[in-house]
């Protein structure tokens, strides 16, 4: 049984998502940054506070190699996951990875109160995010598998990564 993989900038649903389809299709769900979390033992503003983000990675690239081994997960990622080609290419080769989309309003809305979200501290959420996504965009283009999440519904979003999970064309 294959994985799905949710990949995205954040606030665009892989958690929220990733839990329902989970449950919908009888699959244990893994959030990648809660499993980095247990890990060291602390959360990950103060990873990227006290080890900076080059750190960070590196945890997150030995995650992804360990996921990447198993079978019948739903993995809901960090949003830098795309920042390291190695890992795409070993999600990829075990599982069906889709790329949520939102736009920046939308993020923004999502995340607005989020105080657990390093790449956003200070002022000028909106800033960040538009100079973050500029930076990322090609990356989560180049994904096969896109779903828009802006005006849908969890349940919406599942069910359209169900029928690419279970459809004849993957």
């Amino acid at each position: 049984m294959r994985n799905i993989v949710l990949i995205g900038f954040m606030g665009t649903g892989k958690t929220s998502v990733g839990h329902v389809l989970a449950e919908r299709l009888g699959l244990a769900f893994v959030d990648m940054d809660a499993s980095i979390e247990e890990r060291e033992g602390r959360p990950i503003t103060e990873i990227f506070a006290t080890d900076g983000e080059p750190y960070f990675r590196t945890v997150e690239r030995a995650v992804v190699q360990e996921l990447a081994t198993k079978d019948g997960l739903v993995i809901g990622t960090g949003g830098g996951v795309v920042l390291d080609p190695d890992n795409i290419s070993d999600f990829s080769a075990t599982g069906l990875v889709v790329c949520l989309q939102a736009t920046p309003e939308t993020i923004l809305e999502r995340v607005a109160h989020d105080t657990n979200r390093p790449l956003l501290a200070g002022d000028d959420k909106m800033q960040k995010i538009l100079g973050i996504l500029d930076k990322r965009r090609h990356l989560y283009a180049a994904l096969p598998h896109q779903v828009d999440t802006n005006g849908l519904t969890v349940d919406d979003v599942a069910e359209m990564i169900v029928a690419l999970y279970e459809g004849p064309d993957d």
